[in-house]
């Protein structure tokens, strides 16, 4: 297997970058290669210890940064000359010389380059990035976080047919229960996307469980869960921030308590704390997001990302390919498709 990380993603790049590289080469004795200019990565990574085996440089002179945008940006992904790491990574996977592209650099530039450059799946308008979503049961998969701020209901249906073969194919779940976010339970509630999405979920032949408000999502209620880019990235850095609030809420109160008994239940449930913390709801745990409907692997994952959090991108986009998840969503969206035409002729 062969994974393609772009060397000058992170905010504090390219060290997480070698580090992870090296790391998961050794971990899952597969092939990494990193793509940026050789100049800086080549010294750095020889003082690690030498030449790593497994690990690959590919030139890429030129960079995505934080600061393009608009214009800039699209000439930067679209261009067939391009030469950022961002390009030369995600044409290595179209080209067929790697299986997936991980990259913690430019949310935007990341899409805008995987979408001029791969393309969509057929029957695909707008790709929807997904994520693992703590709840009370495990996790579910949330799509779309941000890639899509304005939407229409067929988008969302589209979303719902991706996030099921992904719970299906990655996480090993038989059939995926897929809920629709909305203010309310009921069906009718909601504003003219939910209402209008509602009906097409119903008809799917998807496991559809209807709308869900927040405890539902939290409560583990569905497996995959179905919005627009904003609405879900209100709802994932919502549900971050309140998650940091509430450590750190406890942490100051038993800091500042005068109670001997506060004092020392706070150190008995630490290492319960911690624990739930790093394994449910630390992003690093995660690695990144997947950005599902182009035509090829694509994973996106956090500009503060570590060397830690990159590995764990890298483990995720190892479970993508070793269940052919993007060949099994090709499938799913033609089923889909002959399905609706023999909806229509009925």
């Amino acid at each position: 297997m062969r994974i393609v990380l772009d060397a000058m993603g992170s905010d504090t790049c390219p060290e997480p970058e070698i580090a992870a590289a090296v790391e998961a080469a050794r971990l899952f004795g597969d092939e990494i290669i990193l793509v940026g200019p050789m100049e800086q990565l080549q010294p750095r990574l020889r003082a690690l210890g030498g030449e790593i085996p497994l690990v690959r440089i590919v030139h890429a002179p030129d960079v995505i940064t934080m600061q393009d945008k608009g214009l800039a940006l699209a000439l930067k992904a679209k261009r067939r000359e391009a030469k950022t790491s961002m390009a030369r990574g995600i044409d290595l996977v179209k080209d067929g010389a790697a299986d997936a592209f991980v990259t913690a650099g430019n949310t935007g530039g990341a899409m805008a380059t995987a979408y001029y450059r791969l393309g969509t799946i057929p029957g695909v308008e707008r790709p929807g990035l997904t994520v693992l979503f703590p709840t009370k049961t495990g996790f579910c998969n949330v799509i779309d976080i941000g890639a899509n701020p304005d939407c229409k209901p067929e988008h969302l249906l589209v979303f719902a047919v991706m996030g099921s073969v992904y719970a299906r194919q990655v996480r090993g779940i038989t059939s995926p229960r897929v809920g629709l976010v909305s203010n309310g339970e009921e069906a009718g509630k909601g504003n003219d996307l939910v209402k209008g999405t509602y009906p097409l979920l119903q008809s799917s032949g998807l496991n559809f469980v209807g709308n869900l408000e927040g405890k539902e999502i939290f409560g583990g209620e569905a497996d995959v869960v179905v919005t627009d880019g904003f609405t879900g990235n209100v709802l994932l850095k919502s549900s971050e921030a309140v998650a940091k609030l509430m450590g750190d809420l406890i942490k100051e109160e038993i800091k500042t308590s005068k109670s001997l008994r506060a004092k020392l239940g706070g150190l008995l449930i630490k290492p319960v704390l911690k624990g739930m913390l790093s394994k449910k709801m630390d992003p690093a745990e995660v690695g990144a997001a997947l950005l599902m409907g182009v035509n090829g692997l694509v994973f996106i994952g956090h500009g503060r990302s570590d060397s830690r959090a990159l590995v764990s991108a890298i483990r995720a986009a190892r479970q993508a390919v070793e269940s052919k998840l993007l060949e099994n969503v090709r499938t799913a969206i033609q089923e889909q498709l002959s399905l609706q035409k023999l909806q229509e002729v009925a």
